[in-house]
């Protein structure tokens, strides 16, 4: 057994594969720990918000402030709220008016603010431009002059009799420390369309898949491993029994199955266990068939062969004589098992057939909220990409390992 766990750890690919998966592992099991709570808890009103830590306007209005002067500031103040398209359309005026294009640069704020107060002329016709664009103009250039002023706002409070009273007066030299607000939230993957932590969701769904996996992977495995065992042992009528039924699940896509059987169970009964029993009884041929094959070739062996004459019964035979011998293989399968049935959990969820939605999350549903509030549209890229990275990591690493252990256990394939 030590010499076994050696040759399996000192297989490149089966230690980076297993170094992932235990780091997801630790990452499912860690987070929550840190930041406990209901992953599906909607902490925003609004819906996906980006990435990045949130400060309390309320609260910010009554902690000290400090006053700086940095020389950037109101560049960076206009180029936060100056969008594109107006970026676009002050390049197009400059043009209009001689302004060679390789002096216009959109990207640098400051110098595209300089331009355009250099040659904006409010009773300028440049030709071409009718009079609904020139009024554009005129309400961006009128924009741009308030937001550069530098002036002052004052925050209002109505008391109960409806008395305004001025509370707060904010320069744009005011800053505070962000440790000093009373409450803020830090959001490293933002909020998906239901305004919930995607970072906390993500890792309460990938533990929620791993376990869809490791049943649908340990139900599949034993009913192949099981019927495999008894077909290829005992030959003949059971044989071909095995194999008729083995061959009708073959022949059937196995998917299509899958998402027949799903449909029928309806939607409040499709628990994450439900949808991970079911994935597993639809995906056990393959591996009878693989495991068939091992057998065949070990029953007529001299050890099995002495065992018979020893008067041992079946399961003895089956569990002692042969299972050891190709019980690598048998982890094995069970290793590709696992990842097919986190795969096929997320193709049901995208198609709307996976796990209920009010109990736990999955990487599937993750995928299918996103797809159905078309956030691949808006550019919330924060609400998919981490959901196919760890879909694509999970099943990477197991696919890692089983390379790894199929080099170790398989001589043909040794370097």
């Amino acid at each position: 057994m030590k010499n076994t766990l050696r040759q399996v750890f000192h297989s490149s690919k089966f230690v980076v594969g297993f170094v992932i998966f235990v780091g997801i592992l630790l990452f499912i099991l860690l987070y929550p720990l840190f930041h406990p709570g209901n992953p599906l808890e909607m902490i925003g009103v609004g819906t996906f918000a980006k990435p990045g830590t949130y400060v309390s306007l309320y609260d910010s209005v009554s902690t000290d402030t400090e006053t700086f002067n940095l020389p950037d500031a109101a560049s960076k103040r206009l180029g936060n709220v100056l969008k594109e398209e107006d970026r676009q359309k002050m390049a197009e005026y400059l043009e209009a008016v001689g302004v060679p294009s390789e002096e216009i640069d959109l990207s640098d704020t400051g110098a595209l603010l300089t331009l355009w107060e250099e040659h904006y002329d409010e009773t300028a016709r440049p030709a071409g431009m009718t009079k609904a664009t020139r009024n554009y103009y005129k309400r961006l250039n009128q924009s741009l002059n308030s937001m550069g002023t530098g002036g002052e706002l004052s925050v209002i409070e109505q008391d109960e009799n409806g008395e305004a009273s001025t509370i707060a007066t904010i320069t744009t030299g005011d800053y505070v420390n962000v440790g000093d607000v009373a409450n803020t939230k830090t959001l490293v993957l933002g909020t998906d369309n239901f305004g919930r932590d995607v970072l906390k969701e993500l890792s309460s769904a990938a533990g929620t898949s791993v376990v869809i996996g490791l049943i649908a992977g340990t139900v599949a495995t034993l009913i192949g491993l099981l019927l495999g065992l008894l077909s290829g042992y005992l030959g003949g009528l059971a044989d071909d029994i095995i194999m008729f039924f083995t061959n009708i699940f073959t022949v059937i896509p196995s998917f299509v199955l899958l998402i027949l059987i799903s449909y029928s169970i309806g939607q409040d009964k499709r628990g994450a266990s439900v949808v991970a029993l079911v994935i597993g009884l639809t995906s056990w041929t393959w591996t009878t068939r693989s495991v068939r094959s091992q057998v065949i070739s070990l029953r007529n062996r001299d050890h099995v062969n002495l065992s018979r004459l020893s008067g041992h019964g079946l399961p003895r035979i089956l569990i002692t004589d042969i299972l050891p011998y190709i019980a690598s293989y048998v982890v094995m399968a069970f290793i590709l098992q696992v990842s097919s049935g986190i795969l096929a959990e997320a193709q049901l969820s995208l198609l709307g057939l996976g796990p209920k939605t009010t109990e736990v999350p999955t990487l599937g549903l993750m995928m299918n909220w996103a797809m159905l509030y078309s956030a691949h549209l808006n550019g919330s890229w924060w609400a998919y990409f981490p959901v196919i990275l760890m879909i694509t990591l999970i099943s990477f690493s197991l696919n890692l390992m089983n390379t790894g252990l199929d080099q170790v256990f398989n001589p043909t394939l040794r370097d």
